[in-house]
């Protein structure tokens, strides 16, 4: 039985690249198919056929005909779920229902953006008698898109949807670690009948000259990026030559903030799963447990306890409760990040490879305990299964630890009081703060980071706007 091969797609047609991949599964390092690798001549090929379909068609200006294709796009997601969930576990590594999740939820950002594409928050007034002004949203123009592989299918469409909603045409670059995923999404895109082509142009890159050329070109004219903080700083250099609009979600440290008062029955298993969901490559990972001094001991043995007890293995396994990172070399250089904080911190839960002498990703959960918040481990983003263990003594102990690296992206407070919560939240550089929960996002409210955790806003009203411009149309009425 041959392996299925991913292609790309631009301007409604399939294109081969400049060299053929493959797609290996995360738990075993074996393939599962092929793809097309793509690099700068097929980004070319994307941004023009982007640019043509902005100026050639009727797209930015049809606001129903924009909602139609994003709920046509949602339903025809809704009927290949299961297939692109159980891909993406393989694939990406991801426990299964956290696979069906993402789906799930990248479905519902599509059916939130078809209802955002009917909504119009021009203004208009007469500001002088006989002076009418009015303000009209519309589109950049070409959005580049690029999408990384922790959670590909909703991180290219909460960029996708509303770069489409606002009007915007797109070329987007998306990762070979997920390739097949990939194009199983392009399969998806080409079948929706109600976006016409040139409209969406999508590529999968193993290497670094597609997505530059993204960013570079003058041909694109808003950037949105999610990554790391290194890439995004490299980008919003380049964009700046052209000066374009630039969305970038980037890094981040959660810290978790375990008060006193806390309910750590309620608290463990969140503060868990904050560490080990999609084996803590995830950028709002709460990797960072800051616990105060009274309940230290307590929570030191529990969450000890609780990560001991994670079941690593494949993510299509019930048993499973945290899947393997995406590839054996992320699991070896996590595992000598964790080796090498013995240095300066106490190893209390050691994790590591499960199988050290195999080719697997699977690697066990870490905690580590440190006292000084500017050790490595707790400025630096690992992305993966890995949290350190903090003590802090009042609310100023802990929002000055919390508040102690360059990321901004997200917190948590964990407090039975009333008010305290919302006093830490107020003083919290972060874009989000959760009150004793972890990990939840609504389309309608906007997400991103503060700090070196990026810049702009995805999701609610302020996401369709990072793809729009506001012109001022000034009328003035002619007297007799």
């Amino acid at each position: 039985m041959s392996l299925p091969h991913a292609r790309n797609l631009i301007d409604g047609q399939w294109h081969d690249g400049h060299a053929t991949g493959t797609s290996l599964a995360a738990a075993t390092g074996r393939p599962l198919g092929t793809y097309a690798d793509a690099g700068a001549v097929t980004a070319r090929a994307a941004i023009d056929a982007a640019r043509s379909a902005f100026t050639t068609t009727s797209w930015s200006r049809d606001h129903t005909a924009r909602s139609r294709a994003l709920a046509e796009f949602a339903d025809r997601m809704a009927a290949r779920h299961s297939e692109l969930a159980a891909l993406l576990s393989q694939e990406n590594g991801k426990r299964l229902p956290e696979a069906e999740g993402e789906i799930g939820a990248a479905i519902a950002k599509l059916r939130y953006h078809a209802a955002l594409a009917l909504t119009d928050t021009g203004r208009a007034a007469e500001t002088v008698p006989g002076n009418y002004s009015f303000t009209l949203h519309q589109p950049a123009g070409v959005a580049a898109v690029i999408v990384p592989w922790n959670s590909p299918a909703i991180l290219a469409v909460r960029s996708l949807a509303p770069a489409l909603a606002a009007g915007c045409t797109a070329a987007m670059k998306m990762p070979a670690q997920t390739a097949l995923t990939n194009g199983l999404l392009y399969e998806i895109i080409a079948e929706t009948e109600a976006l016409p082509p040139g409209v969406v142009n999508a590529f999968t890159e193993s290497g670094n000259t597609g997505a530059p050329l993204l960013v570079s070109d003058p041909g694109t004219d808003v950037i949105s990026y999610t990554g790391s903080t290194t890439v995004g700083r490299v980008i919003m250099a380049q964009a700046a030559q052209h000066l374009k609009a630039c969305s970038l979600e980037l890094g981040g440290k959660t810290p978790m903030i375990v008060c006193d008062d806390a309910d750590l029955d309620a608290a463990v298993p969140v503060l868990t799963a904050a560490v080990t969901t999609f084996a803590g490559q995830f950028c709002m990972a709460g990797s960072r447990i800051l616990v105060q001094r009274g309940i230290a001991d307590t929570l030191r043995t529990r969450m000890t306890a609780a990560l001991d007890a994670v079941v690593v293995g494949p993510g299509d396994e019930p048993a499973t409760t945290m899947g393997p990172v995406i590839d054996r070399a992320a699991a070896q250089r996590i595992d000598a990040l964790v080796a090498g904080a013995s240095a300066y911190g106490t190893v209390l839960v050691r994790g590591g490879l499960l199988n050290p002498q195999g080719e697997d990703a699977y690697l066990r959960p870490s905690l580590v305990e440190v006292e000084d918040p500017a050790a490595p481990l707790v400025q630096q983003e690992v992305f993966g299964p890995v949290a350190t263990f903090e003590v802090f003594d009042d609310e100023d102990d802990a929002v000055r630890r919390a508040n102690a690296t360059e990321f901004g992206l997200a917190a948590s407070v964990w407090s039975s009081d009333v008010d305290r919560p919302l006093r830490l939240a107020a003083r919290l550089d972060a874009g989000t703060v959760w009150i004793n929960n972890w990990g939840i996002t609504y389309d309608q409210f906007e997400e991103g980071g503060l700090k070196q955790s990026g810049v702009g806003r995805l999701n609610g009203a302020r996401g369709l706007a990072e793809f729009q411009e506001i012109k001022h149309v000034v009328h003035t009425v002619r007297v007799g």
